[in-house]
């Protein structure tokens, strides 16, 4: 893989993490399985779906851009729960 692909790898990953902080943080205010506490965990889906495939990546990606999305959901709602 070259350097450039790394980069652009990289920025995917990105996205999926970054994408995911406030909608974590909005996550944990809301009641556990509510219309809103499911909205929140899954509207980033498509626009992450979206950047992959503009970025010419495969669904063996899926599973390390998954990852980058809940440690994001994760770092959102400890950041709701210390700033409290």
């Amino acid at each position: 893989m070259s350097a450039y692909r790394i980069s652009v790898l990289l920025f995917l990953l990105a996205f999926a993490l970054l994408s995911n902080i406030p909608l974590g943080y909005l996550r944990s205010g809301t009641q556990k399985f509510s219309i809103r506490w499911y909205l929140y965990i899954h509207l980033s889906i498509p626009f992450i779906i979206l950047v992959r495939y503009s970025l010419d990546f495969n669904w063996h990606w899926i599973p390390l851009t998954l990852v980058c999305a809940i440690c994001g959901q994760i770092i959102g709602s400890k950041m709701r729960r210390s700033a409290s």
